[in-house]
């Protein structure tokens, strides 16, 4: 298969463990909060799995701050 060139030259990040940690959520919390398992949510925080769209977006509907505050592309080095 081929890559698309952004998946070649960029990751996605994200901030979920610590905006789930500044609200002294644990993991299960946050899970329960968005609708998914905690293997789920630990997954995301380890950059393991990429949620979908509909799962960002409640991310950022939980977290009370913009999509681009939590997710972010960033240049592989």
């Amino acid at each position: 298969m081929v890559e698309s060139q952004l998946d070649m030259m960029t990751d996605i990040r994200n901030r979920v463990k610590e905006l789930r940690s500044g609200l002294g959520w644990t993991q299960q919390e946050l899970a329960d909060a968005v609708g998914v398992s905690r293997q789920s949510i630990n997954s995301i925080e380890r950059d393991r799995y990429v949620p979908s769209l509909m799962l960002a977006l409640t991310f950022a509907r939980v977290f009370g701050c913009p999509l681009d505050q939590i997710f972010s592309l960033e240049d592989k080095k």
